[in-house]
């Protein structure tokens, strides 16, 4: 859904309006799964219950457009997963605080991982990255935040969004099952060439 449609869909859903709220549930919900899934693994319907219960019950109370929503809601989402991995004796990762200077394509390189292949095993190998290279990661991309929005969901600064964001980077460039999937990409087009050569052209 549009970002203006959705605007549409928040402001009949905070006058109580259910197909409002259906809208930005089946809009949203999607990537609430694929975050929370790289976060709490096989827990993930039970966190995404709870955040979205509590976004019903503080919807009310709510002010902003339809991107400020999305930061409250992976918001809400990120603190029902931290509270679960709390209560599952599992400790967040912490990043380093560092600036970052360099820059890269968050949306292309990890876009690559989905595109095309099999969404299960996208998450499952984003998901085998530290976790806040994961969440920096997927809330980027899957989420559609930008660093400064990011930041604002994870409660870190920006600089260390961007050195998570370029770790993760980084190491899912070195992955192999990344690195397998990228060389037989690359071979199939070499062998549909030579599937079009004449049997002379081959030796044969």
């Amino acid at each position: 859904m549009h970002e203006d449609n959705l605007d549409g869909a928040l402001s009949a859903a905070q006058d109580g309006d259910e197909a409002g709220f259906a809208a930005l549930f089946h809009t949203l919900q999607p990537a609430v799964r694929r975050y929370l899934w790289v976060m709490v693994g096989d827990a993930v319907d039970d966190v995404a219950q709870e955040a979205w219960l509590q976004a019903v019950r503080d919807l009310p109370r709510f002010r902003g457009d339809a991107v400020a929503f999305r930061i409250w809601l992976f918001r809400i989402a990120r603190n029902r997963g931290v509270d679960y991995l709390r209560r599952a004796g599992r400790r967040l990762e912490r990043p380093d605080d560092e600036a970052l200077q360099e820059r890269a394509s968050v949306h292309d390189t990890v876009q690559e991982v989905f595109d095309g292949l099999d969404l299960a095993w996208a998450l499952r190998v984003l998901a085998s990255l530290p976790r806040h290279q994961a969440e920096a990661l997927m809330l980027r991309v899957v989420a559609g935040l930008d660093v400064p929005q990011t930041a604002q969901v994870l409660g870190k600064r920006p600089g260390a969004v961007r050195l998570a964001t370029m770790r993760g980077l980084r190491t899912l460039a070195r992955h192999p099952e990344v690195l397998a999937r990228q060389a037989a990409r690359r071979s199939r087009p070499q062998a549909a060439r030579l599937a079009g050569e004449p049997s002379w052209r081959l030796g044969r």
